[in-house]
């Protein structure tokens, strides 16, 4: 087996490249009914997906589901607000990796605290500083992957030639999951510490 670990490299840096969130401004400011938010998300998330052509980003049914287990309120006469849209977004991002519940003990409070309010701090602020950090942190991962990828390089250099590519490639994903499995342990406890500060009176 052959692999082209000069384009992969290059390949997953611009994947990277290619990542980029939902500008607040280009959410709609009008209310939508559920056909035209589904639209709305598969036509700005399509490209994060694994495989464009097949993968759904948002159904019916899911985002029915979401307003079941309090991830979202519900709509008004049918309607989504631009708010139900940032919350939808933050929980496509989350869905992945964390729990319902998880996504939960997240949302809630931003729910109760900051969901069509007059309040100087809403959805939209929270939304937009979040996502501010966007540029870093790719910078930052684009280093780390590098640095990885060097690293799984130096692995198995004793393996017979016909075979050291694919464990090296292997090597390299497992760098990778062990990073995402650390990573996900951490964002669980903090979630229970989260959970824990918004719920004390």
């Amino acid at each position: 087996m052959t692999i082209d670990t000069e384009n992969l490299l290059s390949s997953i840096i611009d994947s990277l490249n290619r990542i980029h969130h939902i500008e607040l401004e280009d959410i709609p400011n009008i209310d939508l009914y559920m056909d035209q938010v589904t639209t709305f998300m598969d036509s700005n998330l399509r490209s994060t997906t694994r495989k464009p052509g097949e993968d759904k980003i948002l159904t019916k049914t899911m985002i029915n589901n979401y307003a079941k287990n309090d991830l979202l309120p519900p709509p008004v006469k049918k309607k989504y607000s631009k708010e139900h849209i940032l919350l939808l977004i933050f929980i496509y991002y989350y869905k992945g990796i964390l729990s319902i519940g998880d996504i939960q003990s997240l949302l809630r409070p931003l729910t109760e605290r900051y969901f069509h309010t007059d309040n100087a701090l809403n959805l939209g602020h929270i939304y937009e500083e979040v996502f501010s950090l966007e540029e870093d942190a790719v910078a930052d991962l684009k280093d780390d992957i590098v640095k990885k990828f060097s690293t799984s390089q130096e692995t198995f250099q004793n393996a017979p030639e016909e075979d050291r590519e694919i464990l090296q490639l292997f090597s390299f994903i497992s760098m990778l999951s062990y990073d995402v499995y650390v990573k996900r342990l951490l964002i669980e406890k903090m979630i229970d510490s989260f959970k824990d500060a918004t719920t004390k009176k």
